[in-house]
């Protein structure tokens, strides 16, 4: 499957997708509290989705080849949960780290994000993870441009996390996203620079990269979907859709209560 390159009509489109998924983050987030279930939470997704913007939700009924159905509207991956979580009844305690990745199909276009949440007061640590997980994204959006290589992301994003004492998960990484959920180039989220392929004006892909406290290694749960850490330590998780443009990038996955940018990001 070949780098499909989105122009005008579609652009519009896509950026359309992923601000309505962005904005199905903004609406959970008073909600995501101690003693809400992650059940409560994917059924207002649900319904937000379905009723309030005529969108679709990509995740429910997903069969990917070797899967069967994903059986939810969102993922809910807590704690040492990496991806790919499953809504239950269980409540969120107080401290809980809760990722919610949300992707909408409108009008045959996917909007892709996800973002770490804290439910009441989190530890020093559990803080510090989400907090650099989510500048590893933007260091690796950072380097976004016209003739840059998917290997400087990745090389940027291992970079930061290993420094700070992190490892980064390679078993799943960003993609391509347009008129299908997945499609090429697969964006890992660690690597050498100047490697893979060249960055061209109009690719879409996110960048999502799943950092672990303790080790990188990983283990699926007996329900064929849920990821978590072999160690048992805490994981975090950040998504972003952007396009290359002419001179950079653009992030697609901006609504009024996406959390700005770190510092370090220019304008």
């Amino acid at each position: 499957m070949s780098i499909t390159i989105k122009t005008g009509d579609e652009i519009d489109g896509m950026r359309q997708a992923c601000r309505l998924a962005s904005e199905v983050l903004d609406y959970l987030t008073p909600y995501v509290r101690p003693g809400v279930t992650t059940n409560e939470l994917d059924r207002l997704a649900h319904d937000y989705i379905v009723n309030v913007q005529q969108a679709i939700p990509a995740p429910l009924n997903y069969a990917p080849s070797g899967y069967k159905p994903y059986p939810k509207s969102i993922c809910t991956s807590i704690n040492h949960q990496i991806c790919h979580g499953i809504p239950n009844d269980r409540a969120l305690k107080n401290g809980d780290i809760l990722n919610i990745d949300i992707t909408v199909i409108k009008e045959g276009w996917h909007g892709d994000t996800s973002r770490m949440f804290i439910a009441g007061d989190g530890s020093i640590a559990a803080k510090r993870l989400c907090a650099l997980t989510y500048e590893a994204m933007w260091i690796g959006i950072a380097k976004v441009k016209p003739g840059a290589r998917l290997g400087d992301i990745g090389h940027a994003i291992q970079t930061f996390a290993e420094n700070a004492g992190f490892s980064v998960v390679r078993e799943f990484c960003g993609h391509g996203i347009g008129r299908r959920f997945h499609e090429e180039p697969q964006v890992l989220h660690y690597g050498r620079p100047g490697t893979l392929e060249e960055l061209r004006p109009g690719m879409i892909f996110t960048i999502e990269p799943m950092i672990n406290a303790g080790r990188r290694e990983i283990k699926q749960l007996p329900d064929g979907w849920t990821v978590v850490t072999k160690d048992h330590s805490l994981s975090a998780q950040w998504e972003h859709t952007v396009l290359v443009t002419d001179d950079g990038y653009e992030v697609l996955t901006l609504s009024a209560g996406s959390p700005p940018p770190p510092a370090f990001i220019a304008g």
